[in-house]
């Protein structure tokens, strides 16, 4: 499938789903999203977010009006369905039980190549809605590419469908709040040896828990 430049317009088949997941979000999860216009138009960037639901990469990309990429477990490639959707939406591979260098590879490419990656520093899903421990793969991401972060948090997800849930809680309002893009200047201590990118994934997701949650309630 060709690449589509971020300055440019979506591919048509993830334009289709980004189109649904603010369809869906609006008329079953409907809560506030809050500073969109921190998101830059232009270059490289990373979206950092709290992480406890399977909703949360498609509602944070939802909101984002450029193409995402996003990290998804390997072993889902072994569905020959799935695995076309996968890679229809350009999503990166990942082997969750080991350091996955191909997939770190992939989205430092990505980056050059002016593209725009969501990734979540506690790795996977939190089993209670509490902030997890971040671990340092993004802050490795970070420090290498130098590219700004902007901060993401996801209110209300767990409750919507966190581990517990067999199925969504219609219904229950998912707020998402986007805060200003830390620049490498912020996160990044050079001269911190091998806690480097330990400290700047807990610099960012630091910022991550510091988002309020908007003060109004959609009614």
């Amino acid at each position: 499938m060709p690449r589509t430049p971020d300055n440019l317009a979506m591919t048509r088949y993830y334009g289709f789903f980004h189109y649904w997941v603010i369809v869906i979000h609006q008329a079953f999860f409907r809560g506030e999203v809050a500073g969109t216009d921190n998101i830059p138009e232009h270059g490289p960037f990373l979206i950092a977010a709290n992480h406890a639901s399977h909703l949360d990469p498609p509602l944070v990309g939802g909101y984002v009006g450029r193409q995402m990429r996003f990290f998804a477990r390997k072993t889902l490639w072994s569905n020959p369905v799935a695995a076309g959707w996968f890679d229809g939406l350009e999503c990166i591979p990942v082997d969750r039980d080991s350091g996955d260098i191909g997939a770190i590879r992939r989205v430092l490419q990505a980056l050059h190549e002016n593209r725009a990656v969501v990734l979540f520093p506690e790795g996977t899903r939190s089993p209670d809605g509490k902030f997890q421990s971040p671990k340092a793969g993004v802050g490795l991401v970070a420090c290498k590419t130098g590219v700004p972060v902007v901060p993401c948090r996801v209110y209300g997800s767990f409750e919507a469908f966190g581990r517990s849930n067999k199925i969504p809680n219609l219904g229950a309002p998912i707020t998402l709040v986007f805060g200003q893009p830390i620049p490498a200047s912020d996160y990044d201590v050079p001269g911190a040896g091998k806690e480097r990118y330990q400290i700047a994934s807990e610099r960012i997701f630091e910022r991550i828990a510091a988002l309020p949650e908007p003060r109004f309630a959609v009614i």
